[in-house]
């Protein structure tokens, strides 16, 4: 691990926050996660546990090792308990207006001025974030992939204000955690969303006009392509909701159709229809299982 990062805080401890925090502590380092109140923060905690359980259960990490990775976590309600840190990794939700809020505050409180501040957005201008700070050549974009503990990949975004020597430092602690880095312009989407969301998008569209049905979409892509996962199950995976917030930043930035969010999804997301994580998107799922029916015949 990097000498110059050795303290980690991680604000939010949702899906995305606590596998950041799992890898953090699991590859040795002391990390503060940091949520809107005490509730919130024993739910990333749970969250954490259950994670490293499911890693026991599987053989992919021995019991003494979930223990000692927990032993390195604090979780908190309070974001001045960030102030000691060398790198804070925030993963709240992906609206600028929060992030935004987030990044002028741990200007304020994390001491360090060598300190650096990343986001784990995927999608929003980096320089945003940066720019509501006094130390824009301290922060970077630094977006995991869900779920964190498994996929090796992180995307490292450099704004026009990031120091070289930011980008070097969290490359190393990416690659230290066992990730492989790729770098990406200061775009909406980065490297990966540019090209996925287009293709999650397009799923959409066809299943909107009745060209096909969900399950005939997700089949064709994962039998006939072998992709893992078809992309409108993939897109439940990672949420309606999030599927149009990047759709609606890509937009934003580029005005070209293909990444315009079609009507059906803005309405599921209107409806709550968001995915896994209610229960029901473009695939109906029980429980934590898998499909079990389509939304869309």
């Amino acid at each position: 691990m990097s000498a110059s990062i050795q303290r980690v805080g991680v604000v939010g401890g949702g899906r995305m926050g606590a596998g950041i925090a799992e890898v953090c502590a699991r590859a040795g380092l002391g990390t503060v996660v940091c949520e809107a109140d005490a509730t919130a923060a024993r739910a990333a905690r749970d969250r954490v546990t259950a994670s490293l359980e499911r890693a026991v259960d599987r053989g992919k990490l021995d019991r003494t090792a979930a223990e000692d990775a927990l032993g390195r976590l604090v979780f908190t309600g309070s974001l001045d308990d960030l102030a000691d840190r060398h790198l804070v990794i925030e993963a709240v939700i992906e609206n600028a207006d929060v992030k935004t809020e987030v990044f002028a505050a741990l200007d304020k409180i994390v001491e360090d001025p060598a300190a650096i501040l990343a986001t784990n957005t995927s999608s929003l201008p980096v320089m945003r974030l940066g720019m509501a700070t006094r130390r824009a050549d301290r922060v970077v974009g630094l977006h995991f992939f869900n779920p964190v503990p498994v996929l090796p990949l992180v995307e490292v975004v450099a704004s026009l204000h990031t120091a070289p020597a930011a980008v070097t430092a969290v490359e190393a602690f990416a690659a230290a955690l066992g990730k492989t880095v790729v770098r990406s312009r200061d775009r909406a989407g980065f490297v990966v969303n540019a090209l996925l969301i287009p293709y999650l998008l397009s799923a959409v569209r066809m299943a909107e006009s009745g060209f096909a049905s969900a399950a005939d979409l997700d089949a064709g892509m994962e039998l006939g392509c072998a992709h893992p996962m078809g992309p409108l199950k993939l897109a439940d995976l990672i949420g309606l909701d999030t599927v149009a917030s990047i759709a609606e930043s890509l937009y934003e930035e580029f005005k070209e159709p293909l990444y315009a969010p079609p009507p059906l999804l803005q309405r599921m997301v209107q409806a709550g229809l968001l995915g896994r994580k209610t229960g029901r998107g473009f695939h109906v799922y029980a429980g934590t299982g898998g499909t079990h029916a389509s939304v869309i015949p």
